[in-house]
């Protein structure tokens, strides 16, 4: 095992149609669950050193993510359309076909980013009014804004270029990337903001600055790893030119990908609405929450990934039985992680949750939330390998539909009868989380085991 995991980190190339199942597994999955975890210090980076600044610039940078959120849901869409094809392409022992791959998503990446920039980036200011900022934060945290919507390419294309990477089989690199990224942000930013030795002192752009430094930089690596061919794939000049068919399947896969997280990042905002009806101690108790579990499912998310490369590229090589073995390995690995964590949850929720606030009317839900959601974290792990399978099958319209279904035609509605009906409060919200969630894996099992994804073709 411990060199298994060394292989993993070092990057070690194998045959993902051939090997052991569950090296190949971990060989994608530790390098990916790595990957996660850099791609949220990011964020936690830039609150960090702004904080410093008081709370108008921590305003700017809360409203200004809420806007990037929608950029983020594209980035995650359109990678699950790339993973998807390079999976197959690698599979099917076709590197050219994958590489073709890779330059049409660069090319639908740079697009999509030019018009975000283009009608983002000038009208910063108007966006944060339209999002409730007052005049001082406008003022101080205008610039950081037209900086992070401007410079959205960097997002959009590190995402992209990372599922290639995934889907290929270069898990390793993918993770080298964001390393790489997050150093040069974690060490510009205090430069930038406070204006240290020789650099200029921006404030809360100063963060925005190195953010898009630091990410320019791992695309530029990424697309420098491409061109020399050091991974898997190899990108070439004639695979940019805009080619109808395949741009169709990157546009048909990638497109039902966005839908299908923005259907599911969407009702959060329904369980906020009515959550709000429970005054201000709810929300911020679900605030942290749930900002606890979606650190603690991260990890979970690198595991998934693996299963979608392992569909993809067994798939290509016509072993679809291999394929559903996969599935179902990374889905004992992923339960058995999940299910540890939420019995630390369990256990020590009181203590976890008082690091963020020790308010003793905020506590209790911030307890609640984070014990009752963890009870369903076993069937979360499983669902998100489902997903991420079918997703590497290139079959995105079936956990799209299971999603609407689950979130907007049950858990919803179903928050609201507990919450309001049954006199549950809050706990009701926390509850229909729990079973929504369990319901997307059961679900998903049944439909998975019917085996039509292993015919789908892309």
């Amino acid at each position: 095992m411990l060199r298994t995991l060394r292989d993993a980190l070092r990057g070690t190339k194998i045959d993902y149609t051939t090997a052991p199942v569950g090296r190949a597994v971990i060989m994608l999955a530790v390098p990916m669950v790595v990957e996660m975890g850099m791609e949220s210090i990011f964020a936690v980076a830039d609150v960090f050193w702004v904080s410093h600044l008081g709370a108008d610039a921590v305003a700017t940078v809360g409203l200004t993510e809420s806007m990037m959120t929608l950029i983020y849901t594209a980035a995650m869409g359109l990678s699950i359309g790339a993973t998807a094809l390079v999976a197959r392409r690698i599979g099917e022992g076709n590197p050219d076909g994958a590489a073709h791959v890779a330059g049409q998503s660069v090319v639908l990446g740079l697009a999509i980013s030019a018009a975000i920039a283009v009608f983002g980036a000038p009208y910063a200011p108007r966006l944060l009014r339209l999002m409730g900022a007052t005049d001082a934060v406008v003022d101080t945290g205008g610039g950081f804004t037209r900086v992070m919507l401007g410079g959205n390419a960097t997002v959009l294309l590190l995402f992209m270029l990372n599922a290639v990477f995934r889907g290929a089989g270069d898990a390793a690199i993918a993770m080298r990337v964001l390393m790489l990224g997050n150093a040069l942000n974690i060490v510009l930013g205090p430069c930038f903001i406070f204006g240290l030795g020789p650099f200029p002192e921006l404030g809360v752009t100063g963060a925005a600055v190195a953010t898009n430094i630091g990410r320019g930089t791992a695309v530029l690596f990424q697309l420098a790893t491409l061109a020399r061919g050091h991974g898997r794939v190899r990108l070439r000049w004639r695979d940019l030119p805009i080619d109808v068919g395949a741009m169709t399947s990157v546009l048909r896969l990638s497109g039902l990908g966005t839908f299908q997280i923005l259907i599911g990042t969407a009702s959060y905002i329904g369980l906020v609405r009515i959550l709000s009806a429970f005054g201000s101690a709810a929300l911020a108790g679900y605030t942290i929450g749930i900002r606890l579990i979606l650190f603690a499912l991260l990890p979970a998310w690198g595991i998934s990934n693996a299963a979608a490369t392992m569909v993809g590229q067994n798939l290509g090589a016509r072993q679809p039985e291999r394929a559903e073995r996969a599935v179902w390995t990374a889905a004992r690995y992923n339960m058995a992680f999940l299910g540890g964590v939420g019995i630390v949850f369990l256990v020590l929720a009181p203590a976890i949750t008082g690091f963020f606030s020790t308010d003793p009317g905020v506590q209790p839900f911030a307890v609640g939330c984070l014990r009752i959601v963890s009870l369903g974290f076993v069937f979360y792990a499983c669902g998100m390998v489902l997903t991420s399978a079918f997703n590497g099958a290139g079959d995105t319209w079936t956990p799209t539909i299971i999603n609407f279904f689950v979130f907007w035609l049950w858990e919803i509605p179903l928050a609201w009868w507990l919450a309001n009906h049954l006199g549950l409060g809050a706990r009701g919200v926390f509850i229909a989380l729990t079973v929504a969630y369990s319901s997307l894996a059961v679900v998903s099992a049944v439909i998975f085991r019917r085996g039509t994804w292993k015919t789908r073709r892309v």
